[in-house]
């Protein structure tokens, strides 16, 4: 497999790795990131109070976990080039919600605006690069014909 691939694969998903851990280190910290944007829905209420007697953890705790999970067990997919599709199209739609509900760059004003357009602009990049893995899988450059 060419080493450019294989290095490309890997630098793609290394911030999913790295941000998994840490919101896995800090679940209270990504928990009230998450409570402060996710909202559920009044017609999913009984089923988030089940959600919680069944686990003792709030939703928003739940969703840290997962999105934790997510995102070091997908990027770890990646770079290992097992179930490649699979793995980057959950990275794909999990960049996708993060844009939609962290990066929300059309209400405010000012820097905050700005900084929050640069982040959506960049994911935005990075599912590019997942959906060429959606698309590609695990690829394997053709070797070089030595007819003439």
């Amino acid at each position: 497999m060419h080493i450019l691939f294989v290095i490309g694969r890997a630098l793609l998903v290394v911030s999913f790795i790295y941000f998994g851990v840490g919101k896995l280190l800090d679940l209270s910290g990504t928990e009230a990131q998450i409570a402060q944007v996710v909202t559920v829905p009044d017609a999913l209420s009984g089923f988030t109070v089940q959600l919680k007697e069944m686990t003792g953890l709030t939703v928003p705790r739940l969703l840290a976990i997962l999105a934790g999970v997510v995102e070091v067990v997908c990027g770890l997919l990646v770079v290992f080039n097992i179930g490649i599709r699979w793995a980057a199209a959950v990275l794909t739609v999990v960049t996708l919600l993060t844009v939609f509900y962290f990066n929300d760059f059309w209400t405010p004003l000012g820097e905050v605006r700005k900084t929050n357009l640069t982040f959506a602009l960049m994911n935005l990049s990075i599912i590019g690069g997942l959906l060429t893995f959606v698309v590609l899988g695990s690829w394997r450059p053709m070797p070089p014909s030595n007819t003439m």
